[in-house]
């Protein structure tokens, strides 16, 4: 097997990285934008969805002048460099594993998959075909948490002993993720980050979890999907003894609310932005407003951008991502522990990355 460095060196001769955005939604146009405008050496090639409309429509906004709605057209090209797989998460293993073996980088947004076995099947193609493999954990890029991760390394606040996390989304779930086999649910699609996040700062991998959940605003999903819930609490301990805590929401309707704690042996730090600006009304009837967040996509602009700046430098470099394949994995075991316990009321202990 030729090593990386050498398959990207060779790649990489021409000026320019070439993107194929496979999965036009939210969170596929938020990294198309910044590769089609922003970040240096970039542009975007073509667009992939199912829904040819949306393809069409990302297409002409970004200048990229294919459009397709198979992503095999995508990977079987030999002008593409790398893919951002930003598809719902059932499909993400199959894209990566095909993209992999046909030499392209991955950039794959969170969740990497639906389950340790599929992350698995990506990383080992990943690396038997010497591309590179980066997961889409932006708040990694963030620069208050990124203070925050050099004031625990420094010892800021002596020895980590907790860290608490939350996301808590306005809108209403779609649909499709009603069916928690085919979802992972709000754990993953919700508190993948806040999951990350905890493993992050604690510097340990999970080793118990204890998850209790309901639904509480989406009446539609009772029926058909009992087991479906929009409401999630966690709390874990961690392989090196540190403590942690999760909560989840969907539908809360006031704002986008993402926040973290790191609590330690001599102080505490903490994280999260709520204000969409950094104005405070304040009027005669002794009332004080502040307008909420209303979403990620605005709360972590700059994050995503950071993120997608370093992929291109790690392809372009031939250096391993600050974002691995491994740091997706236990995400994906923590929501599937996390899961069960839901399932199964009972702490769920995590030993050698399986359940």
């Amino acid at each position: 097997m030729l090593s990386l460095a050498f398959i990207i060196k060779d790649k990489t001769k021409m000026k320019t990285l070439k993107i194929g955005l496979i999965g036009s939604g939210r969170a596929g146009m938020i990294h198309a934008r910044n590769f089609a405008g922003r970040v240096p050496s970039c542009s975007v090639a073509v667009v992939c969805d199912a829904f040819a409309e949306a393809a069409y429509a990302a297409a002409k906004e970004l200048g990229a002048g294919r459009v397709e709605t198979d992503y095999k057209k995508v990977i079987a090209d030999d002008d593409i460099d790398a893919v951002v797989i930003a598809t719902p998460t059932k499909y993400h293993c199959e894209i990566a594993v095909a993209a992999a073996k046909a030499g392209k980088h991955i950039l794959c947004e969170k969740p990497m998959a639906m389950t340790v076995e599929e992350c698995d099947e990506m990383e080992r193609a990943a690396k038997e075909c010497g591309v590179i493999l980066q997961i889409g954990f932006m708040r990694r890029f963030d620069s208050s948490f990124i203070a925050a991760k050099k004031m625990v390394d420094e010892g800021r606040i002596g020895d980590v002993v907790m860290v608490r996390s939350n996301t808590r989304g306005p809108s209403i779930p779609k649909p499709w993720m009603y069916d928690i086999s085919k979802s992972n649910g709000p754990l993953a699609e919700v508190n993948s980050h806040d999951i990350d996040t905890l493993r992050w700062f604690t510097g340990s991998d999970f080793k118990t979890v204890f998850a209790t959940a309901g639904n509480y605003r989406c009446p539609d999903a009772k029926k058909d999907f009992p087991d479906f819930y929009d409401n999630v609490t966690l709390n874990a301990k961690f392989e090196n003894g540190c403590l942690g805590m999760i909560d989840g929401a969907q539908g809360v309707l006031y704002g986008y609310d993402a926040r973290c704690e790191i609590l330690g042996t001599k102080g505490c730090i903490y994280l999260g932005n709520t204000k969409e600006n950094s104005v405070t009304l304040c009027t005669s009837d002794r009332n004080r407003s502040e307008e909420y967040v209303n979403s990620w996509r605005t709360l972590f602009t700059d994050a995503y951008f950071a993120e997608d700046c370093d992929f291109a430098e790690t392809v372009l470099e031939g250096r391993e991502p600050r974002v691995n394949g491994y740091d997706g994995k236990m995400a994906v075991l923590t929501v599937n522990a996390g899961n069960l316990s839901i399932r199964e009321n009972r702490v769920v202990e995590i030993e050698n990355n399986k359940l």
